[in-house]
């Protein structure tokens, strides 16, 4: 559905993207993810023919962003990060408007637009003008224009930027729906909406892609997580014989209840028989071990690890 190969944009001497590849399949909910100034919206508007590529190429539904480009954007549904709206247009005057334009033919129209509304939950305010509406339902309506036309593939930049929890959620659910019938490519720093939402993951990076899998296979090749435990013991004892039995592990004190104290224990580069070395250490000093177990590395931990490098480089550049 969507191919990308070495596809390049500079800005001057600034390289935005160095060369990234990936294709898409149909019917994929992909999550791309990466730090501000990564390459994400320079790529998702390269596919949507609002820039043009220094190098490289991409195709949508088998059609050359640059060479088809019209017979892309027919084929795509796109809501940027700053949703394009006519504030003083009734919502339902707006999504006619986007649905002539987009070319949808007059005796369909109205159940094109019946249908985006319904899709996005809209019915209780299509006769309003768009400038009375919460940041939510205008999110909603910048939803609708994207799908009114039913393109095949959707792409979606911050979609729930700036939104409310509640409103996040509400967006969220329209995008699992959405996933049902489109393909989709959906930026966004809410890592909870990708682990929800998405089939896949694209991690990029200083204009390269640094990650490219599932968020089961993203995970697993992280090493695991640190180690939590819950001691009955001398709080400086239990630190400073771990540092002796097990160098290179640190060790700090996570929570403390009354004679009970809380170890957060960072094993990313220790021992895999860590937990069974703890375990030894506690029972030989006669101190009671409450709790042992590993934490599972987590998605915000992948992106950190393949990220944070860069963006302190940047700081102190």
């Amino acid at each position: 559905m969507i191919e990308v190969e070495q596809l390049e944009k500079s800005y001057g001497f600034a390289r935005a993207l160095k060369g990234i590849s990936f294709s898409v399949q149909k019917g994929e909910v992909i999550g791309f993810l990466g730090p501000n100034g990564a390459g994400k919206s320079t790529t998702m508007k390269i596919l949507t023919g609002y820039l043009l590529p220094s190098g490289g190429k991409a195709s949508v539904a088998g059609f050359d962003v640059v060479e088809q480009s019209l017979a892309v954007r027919a084929r795509i549904g796109y809501l940027p990060e700053s949703t394009p709206l006519y504030a003083e247009m009734r919502v339902d005057e707006y999504l006619m408007f986007c649905a002539e334009i987009r070319g949808v033919v007059g005796g369909k129209r109205k159940a094109a637009i019946q249908r985006a509304v319904e899709l996005c939950g809209l019915q209780r305010v299509t006769g309003k003008n768009i400038v009375e509406l919460s940041k939510g339902y205008k999110q909603r309506v910048g939803l609708a224009q994207a799908i009114v036309h039913e393109p095949p593939v959707l792409i979606l930049d911050e979609p729930t930027s700036g939104l409310d929890p509640n409103q996040i959620v509400e967006v969220r659910k329209l995008i699992e729906r959405l996933g049902s019938e489109h393909t989709v490519i959906l930026s966004t720093h809410y890592l909870q909406e990708v682990e929800k939402s998405c089939s896949r993951i694209i991690i990029v990076n200083q204009g390269q892609i640094v990650a490219d899998g599932t968020h089961d296979e993203l995970v697993a090749k992280r090493p695991a997580g640190a180690l939590r435990a819950r001691v009955r013991g001398p709080e400086v004892q239990v630190i400073a014989q771990c540092g002796e039995l097990l160098p290179g592990i640190s060790v700090a004190v996570e929570s403390r209840s009354a004679d009970t104290v809380a170890y957060h224990i960072d094993v990313s580069s220790g021992s895999a028989l860590i937990e069974e070395t703890f375990a030894r250490l506690v029972i030989k000093n006669g101190w009671d071990l409450l709790e042992l177990q590993r934490e599972r590395a987590s998605l915000e931990d992948v992106f950190r690890e393949l990220t944070l490098g860069s963006e302190k480089e940047a700081v102190h550049a």
